[in-house]
């Protein structure tokens, strides 16, 4: 709060207090210490940057490093967090993904951008790119074998129920067609190699199978992601009637628990531990010889602890396998023990701590029965 006088200070202070300005306006991150002179909203440090790039709607100032005269204090004591959001986020798709500090760089900045620029949550019943029922368009799609980019015809049909994609644009059969209720996707920048890097996995013959994709413009794939979300949401709503809003929307796509590299050995437990790639997607833990594998390795399902799964520090005494990194972590389950190291202690801790958050808790019917189909159906 670099100059000013006395009394703007203060009054700046008193609204920076009020506990609605207390978590950042668009990603919801603690203790803000940036703000919107011309929107009212108080924000953090990332998302400041991001009201930075669009000047034209948004000029930021620090709290606490630059000046606040009374009038602009006046209109944050007007506005604020509480007042802002009323106006901006008055009519959000009960599917739309809403980000938080934690999410990548492109979802938040689409996030702002849909509120302040596009004002697309101003009006109730506005028509919306990801709300029509159907999207379809071009994406850069990883090949399964080389590793290369192409463009391939995607096609999103609500009415159908699935998500389709063509090698070619004038294909008239897709090379792959699923159905819309058993497809995750999540943004995946640093994995795939691109900002707008998009995962979206399935299930094909009890087994997840992943596709890469890409689109050059930030806001056309994250309109993609949320129109999945949205076929997702309309096809559920009558396959399960009864079923709530809220309950709906988290069985929506999902950020995987935990991902990295770990090292494994086999069912015998003599052999030499591998580097492989593992994904914790709920009770599915899945490992790959390389992040971008098509198909994984091997699949874990991880059930709770009171049916008897747990995860223990260590690795059991005698372990004969030999093991380049010494953080190790077993996985107990009723049928075998599954025996895994870790490079660090901190990444240890990290998976102890993401497994235990699912042998917590509880497993549904659901669960349990595609534990015994060996399938797993998504989270209830």
């Amino acid at each position: 709060m670099a100059g000013g006088n006395e009394r703007s200070v203060k009054a700046l202070k008193e609204v920076w207090k009020r506990a609605e300005n207390s978590l950042c306006a668009d990603c919801g991150k603690p203790d803000p210490d940036w703000a919107s002179s011309t929107l009212g909203v108080f924000i953090c440090l990332n998302c400041s940057g991001i009201h930075r790039n669009i000047p034209s709607i948004s000029k930021v100032k620090s709290l606490k490093m630059d000046h606040w005269d009374d009038a602009q204090v006046q209109f944050l004591a007007k506005h604020g967090n509480a007042v802002t959001k009323a106006i901006y986020e008055a009519h959000i798709p009960i599917y739309y993904y809403q980000p938080t500090y934690n999410d990548c760089q492109v979802l938040r900045e689409q996030w702002i951008r849909a509120k302040y620029e596009r004002k697309e949550f101003t009006e109730p019943g506005k028509q919306l790119p990801y709300s029509d029922g159907v999207k379809e368009g071009i994406l850069w799609k990883r090949g399964r074998d080389n590793g290369q980019f192409l463009p391939r015809k995607f096609l999103l049909s609500e009415r159908e129920g699935c998500l389709k994609y063509f090698t070619k644009q004038d294909a008239k059969e897709p090379k792959i067609s699923v159905k819309i209720d058993i497809i995750n996707a999540t943004f995946q920048p640093e994995k795939i190699g691109n900002p707008n890097g998009l995962q979206i996995t399935y299930l094909k013959d009890n087994k997840t199978r992943n596709i890469f994709v890409y689109h050059e413009s930030g806001k056309e794939i994250v309109d993609w992601f949320n129109a999945i979300r949205s076929v997702q949401f309309h096809y559920l709503k009558v396959a399960f009637p009864i079923a709530s809003n809220n309950e709906i929307k988290n069985r929506l796509t999902r950020n995987f628990l935990k991902e990295g590299y770990m090292e494994k050995t086999g069912p015998k437990q003599r052999e030499a531990f591998k580097k492989r790639w593992f994904t914790l997607d709920h009770r599915r833990l899945m490992y790959f010889k390389d992040p971008l594998d098509a198909f994984a390795k091997g699949e874990v399902f991880v059930g709770s602890g009171e049916n008897g799964y747990s995860v223990q520090k260590g690795l059991p005494s005698g372990t004969q396998g030999n093991f380049s990194w010494h953080c190790g972590i077993t996985i107990v389950t009723p049928d075998r023990e599954y025996l895994f190291t870790c490079e660090t202690e901190s990444d240890q801790l990290e998976w102890i701590r993401a497994f235990t958050s699912v042998i917590n808790q509880a497993m549904t019917p659901q669960e349990y029965a595609s534990k015994c189909l060996d399938v797993v159906s998504f989270p209830s």
